[in-house]
This record gives structure tokens, C-alpha cells and sequence, in this order.
């Protein structure tokens, strides 16, 4: 430590690295030695990935102490730079050009080194804004200069350097929340005075006179998200990793890796795993005893996972006041640990096990205690008609065991229903309890019997079923295996954990290995299975410099592959996380369920009450007949069926698109594409291969094609396009060396100009050779020829003549053709094409496609402009790209799909669906997927409904009974359920062979994939 003995820091908190410190057991160990000497381990928070200790400011104490108290563990601690201060004062810059991630990551790579790092800077591609957070002095000229370098032109905007905001958001991360602020904010600040960067959670606000710092933050407080001035992340000490490439210490498990990534301690809240937590019911109480203390905007629920997160940091007071509350909820809230199985894990697990036996029991004792009660009254039918007379028809042997069932089936309930009652808040536990008591009162012992196990019988389905959902998100866990084979600097090779290999290790995967993590082929070749993650039925080769990934499986070859994801980031661990975290974003039928069912029971209970009241009083009816029909209708108030069938349906819906490639970001998502009337699609690399090819040279005047290739290539070198890589593919295969371009500046949508041998020279569309107003009749006839054929066409010259025309074509995918009728015959009316392509390229391609309607030579704004209108002629549109490029796009459109997303964590990350592979079969298959499930929900909706009136009219009329009313409800239960769940194989791909192409694959006794083609026919 550089600081002297003695010496209290007056930063509000100070952050170490402690080598050694990355996994649980070593936090316990500094928790135990460092906590005592800054005044509590509640000062002390960790983050195992990093292997960063951080010491809050009220329990800084001296530097010496706390580096003593570490190195009583073993091990040593080093003080980090602090962070930046916080800042809000920016500069705003208009960036022509900017419009895709492309711009974004040239612009980083200049404009970073300028201002200390590309963390000081936020992109908003839609609008083609760069925001600059200076921390440093640094001269507006030179950050001009570093943005034309580029090939893009900037400018100050307003002059404003010292009124612009920038500002982190916690929680803006989509176009969702991006709507969200907009519109809280638009009419605050106004909305062209808005600028977001979704991937870093900025929002930069223009420089405006009507609206305050604390106005704007408690604007975006509105809107469930939190605003704070920005700061840039503190630098991580880089601390090399040994030669072997991996840790060799606290080895943990890949599905830990695999879990969302939460540090222990979340910096900017809390997370607690909730145990009890299993329905809406139980989410619905905790948001009435959590939510007034910290805020129900700042609640969310994993309930999957059974995890409540709440987005504030609480001191010990309040943490204390929230367990009490989750208490009150009847339920038991324990700090979230990534990877950890606590006692209270253990005890909740031990007490479900004891539920289910109990449950047994119940039902054991409830029919022995009906066949008892038959057998001395000398049948079924004379038990059934007993069982309504009264305590003196039922048998004391009967009784006994018909109070010991209801004593096993209430064991969990009846606490619950007690909290209830107590909160004045009527749940189905109390209703249930109610039931059962008052049927006991008039000594309907059966029904009281048969009543609780079917109740119990109830809340293990509902428990079930959210497990068999719970299993088959876990089951995409269990794709990648746990260990991976890694080669040592001598050649040897040696089995690890895989959330132990270092990006950049070469690890081996032999035949029929799976595949542990991502990473490129350094040598061999092999096709690789890569069914699990993306559907694709046939098996894909794979060479040296080809991308794998992790959870799919090797074929016969064996091969080196360098990792270049940690396993935690691959891209299986993208689609857990997003699959798991989907089920939370609620679809408009699990929210309409959940209104109708929050209508639905204080009206069956009011229903009850008059039931009860009304007959005995006004029209001389029998108090214990219409009390007991009450008692059947507070049974029938409980909308178990209702209430458990849409979430079961939906979770089961997005698992079953994961399972084929396809990856719903939610249930809101997973219903609109049953609804589209529209599809609006991207040519290249959606309806085309995406792989442009140079067809053509034309060389005008006395030009050779040399010469135009060589020009073309040396203003192309710099560009990302898929023209200009077909361009310098086509170069360098005719041994052209592309020369050094200057002063190359973009034109968005048309070209680019710059200076080659100090000529100055430009390139660009059809549209821009016409703009140009320099070329002959002769080379516009041409140039229209090319066209006509479906060329895309790009000139080359310079401000006196035209040196020539490169003809560009991109080949149709062979399956296009097919995949728009299949859109058609799943009922979408018109599909769409939009390109900045040339007229007659898209008209040639939407004739071969069977495409409806054209629209070409689109700027990116016009692509925006074009959604738009098609959302106001058709209301549900679907926009389908690359994810990235036709972001602003995908973010007009009612739905984003990204097509070929596996490998793209931008594609993944902005589209509202993301299809893994480049299979457009998925996009007629994902209408159908919608379709079965909303036809289900709607199914299930009814069914359950149906149930309901149909008993709520038998007690009336007095048909009805107790058990009748909830063995109907158990059933119904039970039948949605199984219904819902059918939508984990909706669609499953049969093909000839399998997805393996015959093989089969088995595990060998080393517990390794081997997969075993059948011998060939001769």
C-alpha cells in the first residue's frame, strides 16, 4: 500500500483487488477477517468474476489495517484507481454517416484514445449522434479531425458543450424503455432534444432551457428506471493469467457459469431468493408488504427461479423491515447467492418433499375413511347420500379419518390463509380453509375430506407444472458439458471445469464431443451438429478460421479451437439468461388473465354472501342448504385453472422456440406474430445469400477494368459493406493492391468521395452517378441495362468522367420462393421488401421471391419512414434484418426478428426475436408457433371459464357439491396444464435421418457424445 499508516480516506468507497478472491469461499474468508475492522461485513461488498473487494465509505478505516486483515487470509490486496467522478456535462456531436454498429465501433477506435478511453462515449445510430463525456482537455478541432478520419463528417451541435446532459440510466437496455422515456420526457425537454444508447444504458439530453437536472431524473424515476450522472467504469487491475490458461482454483460448476450474471453483492440493489414463491398469488402479496416500503417499481420477480430483485441498495434497517415483510407474505427471503444451496434452500426443498407425501396421505385417508363410511352403510350410493344429513350419518371411524386428511392437505395452507385473513385480503388459500371449515360445521365430513386433498392436490399440480417449465429451460444447461479438454504449452492435454478456461485457450474437441464454448477453429476439420442451438436439421463443416459454439456436437473429426467467450458469455448462456428472464415480461393474455381474475373472485364471493342471505330471508329457504351452497361457490371463487394455465402456456411456448432455434424475448413478443398482417423484409443476406459478387467490369473511355478495380478498392479498403468486401475480394483475386485513400468521407446512402494520387476521385450508387450530371447517354443506357438485370450497380470516377461500372449481384436464397407463399398461407397479406438497392435489382429479385410490394433505394431513415407507414395501413407489422444495421427499423415495427443472430450478441440483444440460425423456414413456422399458442391460451381461457359457470349455475339450482366444485377444479387444472405443456415439441422438425443425418449419438464411458453413422449401403 502506498499510503501511510494511519491515514482514513475521505473517497465514499475504496476497491481492491484481492488475489486469490473468486469464489465463495474466499468471501466468506475476508468477510470474517476484514469485516471486524471496517465495522460490520455490511460495509464490505465482492465480485468473484473480477476478484474486486469494495469497502464502503463508512467503513473506510486505515489502508494498513485492511491490507493486514486480507493478508491474514492468504491473500494479498492491492488499491485500485477510484473512479471518475460523476459527471453530466457533455458535448453533442452530429456524425453523418453514423447509422449502424459498424460507424459506432471506427468511431471508438478513433475518438476513444482522444478522450481517455471509448467508455466516455454513447452512439444513438437512429438519429446519428455521438455524445462525448469529457474528463480530460481536449480540443473540439481534434475531436473533429478524428471523426473525418473516419470517412464521416461531424459537427458541434448548438455549440452547446457545457448545457449538454448525459446520464446513465439503469434499466434502459431495448427500444422499450427508449419509448418509455420518450414519451415521459418528449414533452419535458422535447423529443428531438433526446439521444439513447441502449447498449450502454445512456441517455444524452440536448442542451434546452425548460426543464432542470432534478426535473429530468425525477421525469425518468416516472418511468421505473433511475438516472445518475454518468461515470465511467473503473479499470480492472489486468491481471495475466498463468500459462496453462485457466484458474486452478474453487472450481465451480458450468451451470453456475450458465446462471444470470449477478455479482454477490449487486452494486446498484439486491437480490433475494424468495422461498415459497411458486405462483401470481404469492407475487401479488409480496408486491402489497414489499412494495410500500421501497417502491413497487423497484420490485421485479424471477418466478422460475424463485428470485426477487429490488433495484435500490437497502441499509440493514430496511433490509430487516423487507424480511419481516416477505415473512408477513407468509413466505421466506434469504440473500441471493450466484451458484450457493443455503440451509433455507435445503429446508424448502425438504418441506416440498414433506408437502407432497402429506398430500398423499390426504388422499389415502380421505377414500379410507369413504370406504369405511360405504362399508357400514352398505354402499357407495348410501355413503354419497350420508355425507348430506349431517355429523350422526357419518361413522366416527370415517370422521377420524377424514379429519386426518384434511389435517395433511392443510398443513401449508391453513398458515397462509391466516396471513391472509389478517391482511383483510381474501386469497384462494382463505377461501379454501373457509370451505373446508364450514363444510365441517354442517358435518359434510366427505366433502370437507375431499375438498382439502383436492385443494392440495391443486397446489402440487400448480408446483409441477411450474417445474416441468423450470426443467426445460434448465434442460438448455445441460447442452454444454461441464468440462472442457484444454492443450498446455507442452502439447499435453488435461480435462477442466469449463468456467474455469480463459478466453484465447486452445482446447480439443474430439468426435462426438459436444462443444463446451464458444470459439474459432484454429486447425481440423469436422461437421459440427448444431441442432441444439439454432434447429438446423443438417450437420455444418467447419475449417480452420470457423466460428463454433457452445451446446453443439462434434461429428468425426477432431479440432483445435481457441475460445473467445468465457462461459458465461457464450451464446447458449445469452439464450439461457434471455429465456429465463422472457417469462418475466408478461404477455397481454397472462395480464388480461390476471385482471379477470382479480374481478372474477370478489365478485363469486359477493355471489356467496347473497347465495347465503337472500333464499333463507326473503323466500323461506333453509339456512343449511344455501349455506351450504355457498360454501361451494366461495370453492368455485378460486380460479386456479384460470389463473395457472397462461403463464404454464406461455413458458412452455418460449422453451419450445428456444428448442428450435428460435429465441422469443418474452411473452408480449411470443403473441404478436399470430397477429401480423405485414412483414417487411431486408434484402441482403434475408432474401439473398448476403454475399455480393463483382459479375461485371465495365471500363469506360480509355480506361482499362484494372484501372477501375484499382480505384474502386482504394476508396472501398476502409468501408465494412458487403458491396465494398465483394469489391476488394474481387481485387485481390485479380492481384490488385488497393492504394492508400485520403480524405475519404462517407455519403450516406449514395457513396463516399476522397483523394487517390491527388486526384480527387468518388464512387457511388446509380442514383449517384445521375446526381453527378456527368455521364453520357451511352453510360446511362448502360448503367440501366446492368440494372435491369438485377445488377446493383457501382460507379467509379472523377469530377471531369465516368471511368466505368461495377455490376454487383447477390444470389436469391433458394428457398425464398417458398418461404414468402408459406407467409402467405399462414395469413400474412403482404410481404414487404426494403432496400437501399437500385429499382430494378429489387424488382428482378421480388419477381423470383413471389414478394408483394418494392420499395428500393432507401436511405436508413427512409427504411424507418417505410415501417411506419406500413404500421398505419396494415397495425401489426413484423420488420425482419440483420439485427444491427435495420435496428431503427426493427424498432418501428410492431416486431423485431433478427435473422442468423447465433454469434451476434448485438443481434440478440436488440430483437424482439431472434432466429439462431439463417433458416427462413423459422419465420412461417414462428406465425404457426404464435398461432398454436394463443389458440391454446384461448382453449384454456375458455375451458377453465366454462367450468366455472357451469358449477356457479348447478349450485344455484342445487345440483352441485363440494367435492363435485373442486375435483372439477383439480381436473380442469390438470388439463390446461397438460394442453399448455404440449407447446414444448409444438413443431418439431421431423427429417429424414434426424438432425444428425442418420447418425445416432450414444455416451461413451468417459461420459462424451460419440456420434455413430450408419455403415454405407453397398
Amino acid at each position: 500500500m502506498t499510503a501511510d499508516a494511519g491515514t482514513r480516506s475521505t473517497s465514499s468507497s475504496l476497491r481492491f483487488k484481492v488475489d486469490g478472491l473468486d469464489c465463495q469461499n474466499e468471501v466468506r474468508m475476508l468477510r470474517a477477517a476484514v469485516g471486524p475492522v471496517v465495522g460490520g461485513d455490511d460495509k464490505l461488498a465482492f465480485d468473484t468474476k473480477g476478484g474486486i473487494m469494495e469497502v464502503a465509505g463508512q467503513g473506510i478505516s486505515s489502508l494498513d489495517v485492511i491490507e493486514q486483515a486480507v493478508a491474514t487470509t492468504g491473500m494479498q490486496a492491492k488499491l485500485l484507481p477510484q473512479p471518475d467522478k460523476p459527471t453530466t456535462s457533455a458535448w453533442l456531436f452530429k456524425v453523418e454517416g453514423l447509422d449502424c454498429k459498424n460507424e459506432v465501433a471506427i468511431l471508438k477506435r478513433e475518438i476513444g484514445p482522444l478522450v481517455g478511453g471509448d467508455d466516455r462515449l454513447a452512439f444513438d445510430t437512429t438519429k446519428g449522434l455521438m455524445t462525448i463525456a469529457i474528463q480530460q482537455r481536449v480540443s473540439i478541432d481534434d475531436l473533429l479531425r478524428g471523426v473525418s478520419k473516419t470517412g464521416m463528417s461531424g459537427a458541434l451541435v448548438e455549440d452547446g458543450t457545457d448545457d449538454t446532459l448525459l446520464l446513465r440510466v439503469h434499466g434502459l437496455d431495448c427500444k422499450n424503455e427508449v419509448a418509455a422515456l420518450t414519451r415521459e420526457l418528449g414533452p419535458l425537454v422535447g423529443e428531438d432534444k433526446l439521444a439513447f444508447d441502449t447498449a450502454q444504458g445512456a441517455m444524452t439530453v440536448a442542451p434546452q432551457s425548460r426543464a432542470t437536472l432534478e426535473q429530468i431524473e425525477q421525469a425518468v424515476a416516472r418511468t421505473g428506471m433511475r438516472a445518475e450522472p454518468w461515470s465511467s467504469p473503473t479499470p480492472q487491475d489486468s491481471a495475466t493469467c498463468d500459462a496453462v490458461g485457466f484458474a486452478c482454483s474453487c472450481a465451480v460448476d458450468v451451470q453456475e457459469a450458465l446462471s444470470p450474471p449477478l455479482p454477490t453483492n449487486l452494486p446498484g440493489g439486491v437480490i433475494y431468493r424468495i422461498h415459497g414463491m411458486d405462483c401470481a398469488d404469492e407475487i401479488a402479496a409480496l408486491k402489497r408488504e414489499v412494495g410500500p416500503l421501497v417502491g413497487e417499481d423497484k420490485l421485479a420477480f424471477d418466478l422460475l427461479n424463485g428470485r426477487m430483485s429490488i433495484d435500490m441498495t437497502p441499509d440493514a434497517t430496511l433490509e430487516a423491515r423487507i424480511e419481516k415483510a416477505v415473512s408477513r407474505a407468509g413466505l421466506r427471503a434469504e440473500p441471493w447467492t450466484e451458484g450457493a444451496t443455503s440451509e433455507a434452500a435445503q429446508a424448502e426443498e425438504r418441506r416440498r418433499r414433506i408437502q407432497s407425501w402429506l398430500t398423499a396421505a390426504s388422499g389415502v385417508f380421505a377414500a379410507l375413511g369413504f370406504a369405511v363410511h360405504a362399508w357400514l352403510l352398505g354402499g357407495i350410493v348410501a355413503a354419497f347420500e350420508a355425507g348430506e344429513h349431517g355429523a350422526g350419518a357419518t361413522p366416527l371411524a370415517s370422521i377420524i379419518l377424514y379429519t386426518l386428511a384434511v389435517l395433511c392437505a392443510v398443513r401449508y395452507v391453513a398458515p397462509k390463509a391466516w396471513l391472509a385473513a389478517r391482511r383483510l385480503r381474501p386469497d384462494m388459500n382463505l377461501l379454501m380453509v373457509i370451505a373446508v371449515v364450514g363444510a365441517i360445521s354442517i358435518g359434510a365430513w366427505f366433502e370437507a375430506a375431499t375438498v382439502s386433498f383436492f385443494f392440495a392436490l391443486a397446489l402440487a399440480l400448480e408446483a409441477w407444472s411450474l417445474g416441468r417449465a423450470r426443467r426445460a429451460v434448465a434442460a438448455l444447461m445441460e447442452l454444454a458439458p461441464s468440462t472442457a479438454r484444454i492443450k498446455l504449452d507442452d502439447g499435453s492435454e488435461r480435462d477442466v471445469p469449463a468456467a474455469e478456461v480463459r478466453v484465447g485457450s486452445h482446447i480439443i474437441i474430439r468426435p462426438g464431443d459436444k462443444v463446451p464454448l464458444d470459439g474459432r477453429v484454429a486447425a481440423g476439420e469436422s461437421e459440427v451438429n448444431q441442432a441444439p442451438i439454432t434447429g438446423e436439421s443438417v450437420p455444418v463443416f467447419k475449417s480452420e478460421g470457423d466460428e463454433v459454439f457452445a451446446g453443439t456436437i462434434n461429428g468425426e473429426g477432431a479440432l483445435d479451437v481457441v475460445t473467445t467467450k468465457a462461459a458465461n458469455d457464450t451464446t447458449l448462456a445469452q439464450i439461457i439468461r434471455m429465456v429465463g428472464s422472457a417469462q418475466g415480461r408478461r404477455a397481454p393474455s397472462e395480464q388480461w388473465v390476471e385482471k379477470f381474475a382479480r374481478v372474477y373472485t370478489p365478485v363469486v364471493m359477493v355471489l356467496a354472501i347473497a347465495v347465503f342471505l337472500i333464499p333463507p330471508l326473503l323466500l323461506g329457504g333453509g339456512w343449511e342448504i344455501w349455506f351450504y351452497r355457498a360454501l361451494v361457490l366461495l370453492v368455485i371463487a378460486c380460479p386456479c385453472a384460470l389463473v395457472i394455465s397462461t403463464p404454464v402456456t406461455i413458458v412452455a411456448a418460449l422453451a419450445g422456440a428456444a428448442k428450435q432455434g428460435v429465441l422469443v424475448k418474452g411473452g408480449v413478443h411470443l403473441e404478436t406474430p399470430a397477429r401480423l398482417k405485414a412483414i417487411a423484409m431486408d434484402k441482403t443476406g434475408t432474401l439473398t445469400e448476403g454475399r455480393p459478387q463483382v459479375v461485371e467490369i465495365v471500363a469506360l473511355g480509355n480506361r482499362s477494368e484494372g484501372d477501375v478495380l484499382r480505384l474502386a478498392a482504394a476508396l472501398e479498403a476502409r468501408s465494412e459493406h458487403p458491396i465494398a468486401r465483394a469489391i476488394l475480394a474481387r481485387a485481390t483475386e485479380s492481384g490488385i493492391a488497393a492504394q492508400p485513400a485520403e480524405a475519404v468521407q462517407a455519403i450516406t446512402g449514395r457513396g463516399m468521395t476522397g483523394r487517390v494520387s491527388g486526384r480527387d476521385v468518388w464512387l457511388g450508387s446509380r442514383r449517384y452517378l445521375d446526381e453527378r450530371a456527368i455521364s453520357s447517354p451511352a453510360i446511362l443506357e448502360r448503367a440501366g441495362a446492368l440494372s435491369d438485370a438485377g445488377r446493383t450497380i457501382v460507379a467509379v470516377g472523377n469530377d471531369q468522367e465516368v471511368w466505368g461500372l461495377i455490376a454487383v449481384a447477390d444470389a436469391v436464397r433458394a428457398e425464398a420462393k417458398e418461404i414468402v407463399a408459406a407467409l402467405h398461407r399462414a395469413g400474412v397479406e403482404k410481404v414487404v421488401m426494403l432496400t437501399g438497392d437500385n429499382r430494378a435489382t429489387a424488382e428482378a429479385i421480388a419477381k423470383q421471391t413471389g414478394i408483394d410490394e418494392v420499395r428500393a433505394e432507401l436511405l436508413p431513415g427512409d427504411k424507418v419512414a417505410a415501417v411506419e407507414d406500413l404500421v398505419r395501413r396494415y397495425g401489426a407489422v413484423a420488420m425482419v434484418g440483420d439485427g444491427v444495421n435495420d435496428a431503427p427499423a426493427m424498432g418501428r415495427a410492431n416486431l423485431g426478428i433478427a435473422m442468423g443472430a447465433m454469434g451476434s450478441d448485438a443481434a440478440i440483444e436488440t430483437a424482439d426475436v431472434a432466429l439462431m440460425s439463417d433458416d427462413l423456414s423459422r419465420l412461417p413456422w414462428l406465425v404457426r408457433h404464435s398461432r398454436a399458442t394463443l389458440t391454446v391460451i384461448r382453449q384454456n381461457i375458455a375451458f377453465s371459464i366454462a367450468v366455472k359457470l357451469l358449477f356457479t349455475v348447478l349450485t344455484i339450482i342445487g345440483l352441485a357439491s363440494l367435492w363435485g366444485a373442486i375435483a372439477a377444479d383439480v381436473g380442469a387444472s390438470l388439463l390446461v396444464v397438460l394442453n399448455g405443456l404440449r407447446l414444448l415439441n409444438h413443431g418439431q422438425r421431423q427429417t429424414e435421418g434426424g438432425p444428425t443425418g442418420g447418425a445416432k449419438i450414444r455416451t461413451d464411458e468417459r461420459g462424451h457424445s460419440v456420434v455413430a453413422r450408419p455403415a454405407p449401403a453397398h
